[in-house]
């Protein structure tokens, strides 16, 4: 399907979803988020998809925020239902059932950084930088960033970001946790590819299962996640994927994974 601000590509496995409003540093306008929550429901249902990789266009933003001249105008009404339908957006991304890998190339303020926090994992160039600056706007992050930063990063230094609206660099996003590498803006999309080629070597029901006891299980009282780790777990043992793993370590041989 074609998009008029993004550009989708699937090769080996991997879905390429690369935000494309590149004359506006990839800022979030509503067209945007509606054609990121179609793809991603298609991306969701399409089982040659093992993986997806997720950037901006260009070389200075991944995505550098919201869209200010849409921002300006929203009424009270206007801007909570922007920002629920943001959520809704992002929380498919982070419950898609198979990992979404941010490949950070720049800037991803604001929404951007939102939408890369929603993101499983999260590869960043030595040139980005991340941050919440809503309230240099008057406003506050509306995209779940008040949720998923202090998750990420915990709560004393969440809020330092978000009460200052000051940007780190990459190396300071990855010493706080909210990047899980920093690499040269070169070997960008590289070292994302490689991450998801190790993910796609292992059994897909089992990658799916993980998610759900990790996203899911964060929500829930401590005994109630390990119940639904425990109830996963043995679903895992009702695969045939299991049985090849399993089979295909005693024999000491690759295993070859079929996601049954």
């Amino acid at each position: 399907m074609a998009y008029e601000t993004l550009l989708l590509d699937k090769r080996n496995s991997i879905g390429y979803v690369t935000v494309n409003r590149p004359e506006k540093l990839n800022a979030l306008n509503r067209k945007l988020m509606a054609e990121l929550f179609d793809c991603f429901q298609a991306l969701q249902k399409d089982a040659e998809v093992r993986v997806v990789i997720l950037t901006g266009s260009g070389d200075k933003a991944f995505v550098a925020g919201a869209d200010i001249n849409e921002l300006a105008r929203q009424t009270p009404v206007e801007g909570k239902e922007t920002s629920r339908f943001g959520q809704q957006v992002l929380d498919l991304i982070e419950n898609l059932g198979k990992p979404v890998i941010a490949a950070i190339n720049g800037f991803a303020l604001g929404g951007g950084c939102e939408l890369a926090m929603a993101c499983t994992l999260r590869v960043a160039a030595e040139t980005a930088r991340l941050g919440q600056p809503e309230v240099k706007l008057g406003l506050i992050p509306g995209y779940a960033g008040t949720q998923r930063l202090p998750r990420l990063v915990g709560k004393c230094r969440a809020l330092e970001l978000i009460l200052t609206g000051d940007p780190v660099t990459a190396a300071e996003a990855h010493r706080l946790g909210l990047v899980n590498q920093v690499v040269p803006a070169a070997e960008l999309m590289s070292a994302a590819e490689k991450l998801a080629h190790k993910i796609i070597a292992n059994a897909p029901l089992a990658i799916k299962f993980a998610l759900e006891s990790v996203n899911h299980g964060m929500e829930m009282p401590a005994a109630q996640g390990q119940l639904l780790e425990a109830t996963l777990f043995g679903l895992c043992c009702t695969t045939d994927d299991m049985k090849e793993g399993t089979r295909a370590f005693l024999e000491k041989r690759p295993a070859k994974f079929i996601g049954k």
